[in-house]
């Protein structure tokens, strides 16, 4: 059976003045979080910035898809990582054609795996990489269901 997650967003006004709010309604961890123009193209570290945005969200999603798949990785081969810690770095490009692009995601991952040698490690986390749902998802087809009311 097919799991469905679901976040929502709302967006009112113009794309530079206008703001929205995103919220994760199954499992309530965030609601109406602030989003707009400058917190997705801007610095983010002002009052008026303060807010997230679609990929800073997408990396928060890529890091933490992607340590609980090296840690099935690492379990399949007979090793417990004691910890994972990852950081997902999602580039987005500004002036590109059609428009901003997420061109990439690098990701920067530490962990401690008694037992394992660095070979090891590298071929999990590069299995990880592969296996990663955030990952393959980022190459799927969208579709779009659009009602005008």
């Amino acid at each position: 059976m097919a799991l469905k997650r679901i976040a929502t967003a709302r967006w009112e006004g113009d794309i530079q003045t206008g703001k929205g709010v995103m919220s994760t309604p199954q499992s309530g961890l965030f609601a109406d979080q602030n989003y707009s123009f400058k917190t997705r193209f801007g610095d983010g570290n002002t009052p008026e910035t303060r807010g997230t945005n679609p990929e800073e969200l997408l990396a928060a999603a890529h890091a933490g898809c992607f340590s609980m798949a090296l840690s099935a990785v690492l379990g399949r081969a007979g090793f417990t990582p004691t910890r994972i810690d990852t950081r997902a770095e999602a580039t987005m490009e500004p002036g590109m054609d059609p428009g901003p692009t997420v061109t990439g995601v690098h990701l920067v991952v530490s962990a401690t795996v008694p037992g394992i040698s660095a070979e090891q490690f590298a071929e999990s986390a590069n299995a990880a990489k592969a296996g990663c749902v955030i990952s393959r998802a980022l190459a799927v087809p969208v579709t779009i269901e659009a009602t005008l009311i």
